[in-house]
C-alpha cells in the first residue's frame, strides 16, 4: 500500500466515528434481554408495559422503526424518555440491559433499530425526526424532559440530535464523546460521560471533562471496570441519578430530600471503599462527580467539596496522581509509535507486540488499563483499516490487516465476519464457512448482511449459510 493512500485512510480513521463493529460491546452476560415481540400495527398505539418490543414501525416512513420499553407502571401519564442509539443499528441491545432502570426511574426507554456506525449526519436528522415524531404522537411523554444516551459511534449521535435539537435536556455519552471535534461550550443540555477504564476513548473523554470544568455546562464522568461497551447496569444506574437530579436543579421535577440524601450516602460509601483499598485517585474523582450532580441542590455538594480539597493534599495521593499522568503521557507515545508502524511496521512486529500488549493488561488497576486501551486502540485501527481495504477490493492488504485484528481481538465478530469476506473472494469455503462460525460463536447477529453479502451468495452451494444462520441466537 502506498504511504499517501495509508496516511489519508489513518486521518478518517482517527477523526471518524469511534466503534470498531464488533458487537464490541460483548454479550448480556447475566443481564439478559427481556422476550421481544414485534409490532407491526398497532390498534389504538396500546403498547405493553415490561416489555422490550423489538421493532414498532413508524407510521410515517415503514422503512423507519424503533424499539420501545415502557416501565411496569405503564405509560397513563406523560413520562420521561431516553432516546438510545446503538452503533450496530440494534435497539433493542441498550433497553434490554437497562428495563431495571427504566422499572425504578419510570422513563420510557427507546431505541432506534435505523441509525448505525457509518450514516451520515442528513441521515442520521432524518432518522431523529421520524424517531422523535412518532414516538412523540404515539406515546404520553413528558416534552421537558427528553433524553439521548449512545455508545461509542451512537454516542456522537446522541451529541448530535443534543446539539442540534434544543428540546433535548440531557445526553449520556458511553465510550465516545460529541461529534465533528466539537469543543467544550456552555451547553442547552447535562452532558454524562461514561468510560471503562480500558477504553481506547477514555482518556478523551477526561479531557473533554476538564474542558468542561471551565464553562457552565452541568456535566460529569463515571468510569466503570470495563473496556470499550455499554455500560453495566450500577454505572449506568449513576447516570440516570444524575438526570434526576438535573431535573431537580432545573426545577423541571419538585425537590426530593430523599433522593438527594440516598445518593449522598451512597458516594460516601464508594468513598470510604476506595480509601479502604486504598485508592484515593478513584475517592477523589467520586468526590468531583458527587459535586457535580449535588451542586445547586442544598448543602450536600459543599461536604464533597471539602473531601476532595482534602484528598488533594495526601501523599498517597499525589503519589498516584503523578504515576497516573505518567500513564497517560506514556500512553500518548504509545500511539504516535503505531501510527507509524501502521505504515512501516510487519508482521513480525505486531504479532511481539499485541503479545506484549495482552500480557500487561492482565496487570492491576492503572497499569492494567492503559494497556487493555492500547489493544482496543489498535483493535479500532485494524478494523478501520481493515474495513476500507475491503470495500476497496485490495484483497492482499485486507487480508493482512484483517490477520492483525484478529491477533489484536480474537473474540471480535467483526474480525472473522471480514476474515470470511477475504477467503470467500478466494473461493475458500471451508475457511468461510469457519470464520462465519466464529463470528457468530463471538456474538454476530447480522442475519440479512450474511445473507444479502455477495462474497457469499458467490460461493453457492458450497456454503450453507442456512445452517450458520440457524445458529445464531
Amino acid at each position: 500500500m502506498q504511504t499517501s493512500q495509508l496516511a489519508r485512510l489513518l486521518i478518517v480513521f482517527f477523526s471518524g466515528f469511534a466503534c470498531a463493529g464488533k458487537n464490541p460491546e460483548g454479550t448480556l452476560n447475566d443481564e439478559a434481554i427481556n422476550d421481544s415481540i414485534i409490532i407491526e400495527k398497532t390498534v389504538a398505539d396500546s403498547f405493553p408495559p415490561g416489555k422490550v418490543i423489538s421493532r414498532v414501525i413508524c407510521k410515517d416512513d415503514p422503512a423507519q422503526s424503533y424499539a420501545l420499553y415502557l416501565p411496569l407502571k405503564g405509560n397513563g401519564e406523560a413520562l420521561p424518555v431516553l432516546y438510545f442509539f446503538d452503533p450496530h443499528g440494534d435497539g433493542s441491545f441498550p433497553l434490554g440491559k437497562y428495563t431495571a432502570l427504566a422499572d425504578k426511574y419510570n422513563f420510557i426507554l427507546i431505541g432506534s433499530n435505523n441509525s448505525k456506525n457509518g450514516n451520515d449526519w442528513t441521515v442520521t436528522e432524518a432518522i431523529w425526526n421520524n424517531l422523535y415524531g412518532d414516538s412523540q404522537k404515539r406515546l404520553m411523554i413528558n416534552k421537558t424532559r427528553i433524553y439521548t444516551c449512545g455508545f461509542s459511534g451512537g454516542a456522537k449521535v446522541a451529541g448530535y440530535v443534543g446539539l442540534t435539537h434544543h428540546e433535548v435536556q440531557g445526553i449520556i455519552a458511553n465510550g465516545a464523546g460529541l461529534p465533528d471535534e466539537r469543543q467544550a461550550d456552555n451547553f442547552n443540555f447535562s452532558f454524562t460521560a461514561l468510560a471503562g477504564e480500558g477504553d481506547m476513548n477514555m482518556t478523551d473523554l477526561v479531557t473533554f471533562d476538564a474542558r468542561l470544568d471551565k464553562t457552565q455546562t452541568r456535566h460529569r464522568i463515571i468510569f466503570f471496570e470495563g473496556k470499550h461497551e455499554w455500560a453495566p447496569k450500577n454505572a449506568m444506574n449513576i447516570a440516570f441519578e444524575g438526570l434526576q437530579l438535573d431535573a431537580m436543579h432545573n426545577k423541571t421535577i419538585p425537590g426530593d430530600d430523599g433522593f438527594i440524601s440516598n445518593f449522598a450516602a451512597d458516594s460516601k460509601k464508594r468513598i470510604d471503599n476506595y480509601l479502604k483499598e486504598n485508592n484515593p485517585i478513584a475517592a477523589e474523582q467520586e468526590c468531583k462527580l458527587s459535586v457535580s450532580m449535588l451542586d445547586g441542590l442544598g448543602r450536600n455538594a459543599n461536604w464533597f467539596r471539602q473531601e476532595d480539597a482534602l484528598l488533594k493534599t495526601n501523599a498517597v495521593y499525589k503519589k498516584q496522581y503523578r504515576a497516573k499522568q505518567n500513564l497517560l503521557a506514556s500512553e500518548q507515545e504509545f500511539k504516535k509509535i503505531y501510527s507509524q508502524k501502521f505504515e512501516q511496521g510487519d508482521a513480525n512486529y505486531w504479532s511481539n507486540t499485541i503479545k506484549d500488549l495482552q500480557s500487561k493488561a492482565t496487570l492491576p488497576a492503572a497499569q492494567g488499563g492503559m494497556y487493555q486501551r492500547l489493544l482496543a486502540y489498535l483493535s479500532l485501527a485494524f478494523y478501520s483499516i481493515s474495513n476500507q481495504m475491503v470495500k476497496g477490493n485490495r484483497n492482499e492488504d485486507a487480508a493482512y490487516f484483517v490477520s492483525l485484528y484478529k491477533m489484536a481481538d480474537s473474540t471480535n465478530s467483526e474480525a472473522w465476519y471480514l476474515s470470511a469476506i477475504v477467503n470467500a473472494r478466494g473461493n475458500n469455503a471451508n475457511d468461510t464457512h469457519n470464520d462465519l462460525l466464529k463470528a457468530v460463536a463471538y456474538g454476530f447477529t447480522d442475519k440479512n448482511r450474511m445473507m444479502q453479502q455477495p462474497e457469499f451468495r458467490n460461493l453457492g452451494t458450497q456454503l450453507n449459510l442456512t445452517e450458520i444462520q440457524r445458529k445464531m441466537k
